[in-house]
């Protein structure tokens, strides 16, 4: 039984080919496991973005997005004001108004940079979180099993899944779930 707010857990466990991967599931089914709580993953199953595996990558962009949206108006008027309040005439050319306006562009700039670099734009770059080792096995050729559901539940697939000898086995939780 689940009650609201209690957390989701995951575990994972990599298997070296698809006759291992198949006979793991089934030992699983033979414990009598809910099978609606497993899944495989791999060449001829669910594909990663299939089960809803998170593409880091995906996520990072979308934060990017997300916080140049207010970053980069935000930017422009602290550079905007920046340069009002300080009066300084950097561009002597632009005139009165249009340092205020650099002013206000650098700034933008300012958190363009920011939102690349804090909301995850590294990330786009350097990938993180587990999700990417886990999406590099299935593309090696390796397979995934998960079995999602109670603590009790992952802890009986964990005790199935060891005398399989997996590449490795971890377990997750999800508190948001």
């Amino acid at each position: 039984m689940k009650l609201a707010g209690d957390p989701m857990n995951y575990l994972v466990a990599v298997l070296s080919d698809r006759i291992q991967a198949e006979a793991a599931y089934s030992a699983l089914e033979k414990e009598g496991l809910p099978m609606e709580n497993v899944a495989i993953l791999g060449r001829g199953y669910q594909s990663a973005d299939e089960y809803g595996l998170i593409d880091p990558k995906e996520e990072a962009g979308k934060l990017a997005k997300l916080m140049s949206s207010w970053l980069i108006p935000f930017g422009f008027a602290a550079g905007f004001i920046f340069n009002l309040i300080t009066g300084l005439k950097t561009f002597a050319w632009a005139g009165e108004m249009g340092n205020h306006l650099i002013g206000g562009v650098l700034g933008a700039i300012a958190g363009a940079m920011g939102s690349f670099f804090v909301g995850g734009g590294v990330g786009l770059i350097v990938g993180g979180g587990d999700a990417l080792p886990y999406r590099n096995r299935l593309d090696a050729g390796k397979y995934l099993i998960v079995v999602k559901g109670s603590d009790a539940l992952t802890r009986r697939a964990t005790s199935i899944l060891r005398q399989f000898n997996p590449e490795n086995i971890q377990g997750y939780t999800d508190p948001k779930a």
